[in-house]
């Protein structure tokens, strides 16, 4: 079976996500395959609207296959890694601008790579299962993919508590934060895409859509918003350090585990782009970062212990968010001139 499946369907392109013994994570080749289809659909009268889902129970997409950028990146190879976002992040700026309507099926984990092309779309259909997260900082990266871009516009600053403790949304939290549209039983997602083929109209998604659950982080907005409305990590890690309550001490123990440069970084990106901005703004400020991790930042050593060794136990370079200055962070974050992305070559 191929990573991924490509077709029209009726009056859709089709897009579906099949390495469910990988959790669906995405494969450069992946990547480039979906920039190709709907580079192609664009100006195809047929297709009248996208469809992305995926196979298996446990995940549309749990991110991006990271391995490879591991291996070339402990050779002293940056390139693959640097390419590898450089064409994802295009990617994610298409599939946030296309001008046909897109609609995704978010079942089991949507994480990471799996948010970049399930979340910027026009439709993102939730059900039952649903777990949407942004977990890099665990990794030593910020949240990418766009990912700033939809944390910035969570409300109050769900988006900052978000990105730095990878807290994981069900389908009514992911509604509500803005990462998706549309609850629809899951029983009922066959028949919902089987018309969308058939008619090529949108319509049929509000008709199945049902109200969900009620989202516990909108009933936390108040004290998320008290404890993490601080433009500096530390100053949020001490406000939680010195809070009694459930949220502050389950918040803490990620912002103790994640690498602390990637946190100050992301949440100074979400800071950024909360002030305005579109999404290629955002994707340009995630690639600042990620264009430099391996050589300077904890990427190389987050991979190591969450996939490679699998000891959960990094040694970050800095010990705690008290102990990144904000000159690391501007360095960080500091324009890439010649490097910087080029979106020359979009629509």
């Amino acid at each position: 079976m191929a990573d991924i499946d490509i077709r029209v369907q009726g009056q859709a392109g089709r897009i579906t996500l099949q390495r469910p013994e990988a959790l669906n994570a995405l494969t450069y080749q992946m990547v480039l395959d979906i920039e190709t289809a709907i580079d192609a659909w664009r100006a195809d009268d047929g297709v009248r609207l996208i469809l992305i889902d995926a196979k298996g129970d446990k995940a549309f997409c749990a991110g991006g296959d990271i391995a490879e950028m591991y291996a070339s990146g402990k050779r002293g190879d940056f390139d693959y890694g640097r390419q590898f976002w450089r064409d994802e992040y295009r990617l994610n700026a298409k599939l946030a601008e296309y001008p046909k309507p897109m609609v995704s099926f978010l079942h089991g984990f949507t994480m990471g790579g799996g948010v970049g092309v399930g979340c910027h779309g026009s439709h993102r259909i939730v059900g039952e299962t649903s777990r949407i997260a942004m977990p890099e900082c665990g990794i030593g990266l910020v949240p990418d993919v766009g990912g700033t871009f939809l944390l910035s516009r969570a409300p109050g600053y769900l988006g900052t508590y978000l990105g730095v403790t990878s807290a994981r949304m069900d389908g009514a939290d992911a509604i509500y934060a803005g990462f998706a549209d549309h609850f629809i039983p899951q029983e009922e997602w066959l028949a919902a895409k089987d018309a969308l083929c058939n008619t090529g109209q949108t319509e049929v998604v509000l008709k199945a859509a049902t109200a969900p659950t009620a989202s516990q982080i909108q009933a936390q907005q108040p004290e998320i918003d008290a404890l993490f409305a601080d433009p500096d990590i530390g100053e949020i890690a001490d406000r939680l350090a010195a809070s009694d309550s459930e949220l502050a001490g389950k918040a803490l123990k990620p912002i103790h585990h994640n690498a602390p440069l990637a946190m100050a970084c992301a949440v100074e990106i979400i800071n950024r782009m909360r002030g305005g901005g579109t999404i290629r703004d955002a994707l340009d400020l995630e690639y600042r970062y990620t264009h430099r991790t391996m050589a300077q930042g904890d990427f190389i050593e987050g991979i190591r212990a969450a996939i490679i060794d699998r000891d959960r136990a990094p040694t970050w370079a800095h010990a705690t968010p008290r102990d990144v200055a904000a000159a690391e962070v501007a360095a960080m974050l500091a324009p890439l001139e010649d490097a910087a992305l080029n979106w020359e070559d979009m629509p």
